[in-house]
């Protein structure tokens, strides 16, 4: 059981990244209603927030990743940043599961993957309505690809 749960977050991860190499660079600026974050910042914040449990919960996961700044948003940071802190929050549910507790978080650890993807599956969502919103929807097959988690 302990290995589905790892192989779903990777898998949520890979979705992200799915989600990021369709978009074009010059889009990451766009901007759901001219409020809000950005595309870019939206996929930052998702690392980022990230990182913020590797400090609070396993703080030698932070070697592994940097945060990534307003300023320093590109597809391929972005890209680089997420697969890397993606691998480090396998390894904190591993040592969660084994352990039975993620530090700082409750119930357990099986709720920290449900909350993490559903807050990542969330910002997913703003971002499609973000891209389609400035006219830049997201093409079918990658809208469909999203939910294609048998193959992803």
């Amino acid at each position: 059981m302990e290995n589905q749960l790892i192989e779903t977050w990777l898998i949520n991860d890979r979705i992200n990244r799915y989600l990021l190499e369709s978009i074009d660079e010059a889009h990451l600026g766009d901007q759901a209603g001219g409020k809000g974050r950005t595309v870019g910042e939206a996929l930052a914040h998702v690392h980022n927030v990230r990182l913020m449990w590797f400090k609070s919960a396993d703080p030698e996961l932070l070697g592994m990743v940097e945060k990534i700044e307003k300023e320093n948003i590109s597809k391929t940071r972005l890209m680089e940043q997420l697969e890397k802190s993606g691998k480090a929050i396998a390894a904190m549910l591993e040592r969660g599961l084994a352990e039975g507790r993620i530090k700082g978080f409750k119930p357990h650890p099986v709720a920290f993957l449900g909350y993490i993807t559903a807050h990542e599956a969330h910002h997913r969502g703003q971002i499609a309505l973000a891209l389609k919103l400035c006219g830049h929807p997201l093409d079918k097959k990658v809208g469909f690809g999203l939910w294609e988690w048998g193959t992803r």
